[in-house]
């Protein structure tokens, strides 16, 4: 936030926040009349991680808001993205760009997977507003805990899944609870992923090339377990790997899901089970998994129980090319959601498909499209003049109103996918899950994998 010009510092403003435990928004005039720039009109945003995804949700922000400090491990990666921010300080560790620039207000954080909980928290125990990438986590105790910890600081969250931002998801839930394909107690969802090398026959490179000059993989490593760099975990292959991604029910299920999630009304399931193309062990006695990618495709089932008024209800996943049934109404040579996956909701009265992101909504066949009187619009849609879901963000942490994904949905619906994940690595058996006490209460190796180990020196 910019300086106002008059006795309030911009830390004494930001220390006032935190210690009030909200964010207070001081009118202009408050601070001088309209030739003075309130502290609600820009916010002073970080980011950590912007070679990749991280430059477009920068991007996102970089018109209205001051970006004053990036960081990323790999300064090569990151290098283009450093030139387009001449004025931001460039950092290699977040921790010491934490405690270096205390006039950050937001930290933009597209790390990969393995590092969101680390740097998201001390991001939000220091009173800054995150927006993190999806999952928000790693593994189902972080995302509890960042959940816990974004209502303890008082911060403004929001999980880079977009499409909660768009008229897709809405339009989802509108149709669905206005009784349009009636009670649904089935839903499939997909995705084409992986689109990076996973499966058996990838395991952990043998060779230990020098670590390049411009990266320093210590960090990139960061809360995860030591071994020797390899070029086959990144910049862009990490998420096939156990330690470092959430495979690709993490890298697309925050998207597909999402308005499964909502229109149902979900929260905790009460079982999950897995199914994968190779099995490392016996059907029926868990061994460690011979190699460190996930499987090549998968097929994860949740059991939900009922909710309100809505009666129990079974989400299917299906990734690495397989698909669920066709259903008999759609049309030949119709395609099945869009190229990055879909959803079909089933009812008694009728299904309803769309693409990822909850895009384009359509109950099947079409001629059942074309009768469907739409019900009028009942969920607020992002306001007018916010452009985006970075954006939404923004005006979040500007006017204290949650943003559309914050971390009061977004961590129960990560919870939900890493759930899934825990099926996937002890596969061909019933997980039974009680998500109010973050355990499996059948099997004690599983259980184990809810909460992940930190190496030495990190902590969360």
């Amino acid at each position: 936030m910019e300086k106002s010009g008059k006795n309030v510092t911009r830390r004494d403003f930001v220390k006032a926040s935190v210690a009030t435990a909200s964010f207070t928004i001081i009118p202009r005039h408050v601070l001088g009349g309209p030739q003075q720039t309130a502290p609600s009109d820009k916010l002073n945003i970080a980011a950590v991680g912007v070679g990749g995804m991280g430059k477009n949700n920068v991007k996102a922000v970089a018109a209205t808001e001051n970006i004053v400090a990036l960081c990323d491990v790999d300064q090569e990666y990151a290098g283009p993205v450093f030139e387009l921010y001449p004025n931001a300080k460039r950092y290699i560790d977040f921790r010491e760009m934490l405690d270096a620039h205390k006039d950050i207000d937001a930290v933009i954080v597209a790390t990969p997977d393995h590092s969101h909980a680390v740097v998201a928290m001390a991001a939000m125990q220091l009173g800054k507003h995150v927006y993190v990438q999806k999952p928000i986590t790693h593994s189902v105790y972080e995302a509890r805990m960042l959940t816990e910890a974004a209502r303890q600081y008082k911060v403004q969250t929001q999980m880079g899944n977009q499409g909660h931002s768009g008229d897709g998801t809405r339009l989802i839930c509108e149709w669905i609870w206005s009784g349009a394909i009636g009670t649904v107690r089935q839903v499939h969802a997909w995705t084409n992923r992986p689109v990076w090398p996973q499966g058996v026959e990838v395991d952990r490179p043998a060779d230990t090339p020098p670590v390049p000059d411009t990266l320093n993989w210590d960090l990139w490593l960061g809360p995860a377990s030591y071994r020797p760099y390899h070029p086959d975990y990144l910049p862009d292959k990490w998420r096939a790997w156990w330690d470092f991604g959430t495979g690709s029910l993490g890298d697309l299920g925050c998207h597909v899901l999402d308005a499964v999630f909502w229109a149902l009304k979900l929260k905790y399931p009460v079982s999950v089970e897995g199914n994968i193309s190779t099995y490392w062990g016996g059907f029926w006695e868990y061994t460690e998994p011979k190699n460190e990618t996930y499987p090549r495709s998968t097929i994860v089932r949740y059991h939900f129980p009922a909710r309100d008024d809505q009666p129990p209800v079974d989400v299917t996943w299906w990734d690495g090319g397989l698909l669920p049934p066709r259903p008999a109404e759609l049309e030949e040579g119709r395609r099945m959601g869009d190229e990055d996956g879909g959803l079909l909701f089933i009812g008694d009265k009728g299904t309803l498909m769309t693409g990822c992101y909850g895009k384009n909504p359509r109950l099947i066949p079409e001629a059942k499209m074309q009768a469907f009187t739409k019900p009028e619009a009942t969920i607020p849609r992002i306001p007018e003049g916010i452009s985006g879901h970075e954006m939404d963000w923004v005006r979040a942490c500007k006017d204290g109103q949650p943003a559309s994904s914050n971390f009061d949905y977004s961590g129960p619906l990560s919870e939900m996918v890493l759930m899934g994940n825990l099926a996937v690595r002890f596969p061909y058996k019933r997980l039974l899950w009680d998500g109010l006490n973050i355990q499996i209460t059948n099997d004690e190796a599983a259980n184990a994998y809810v909460k992940r180990d930190y190496r030495s020196g990190w902590n969360l």
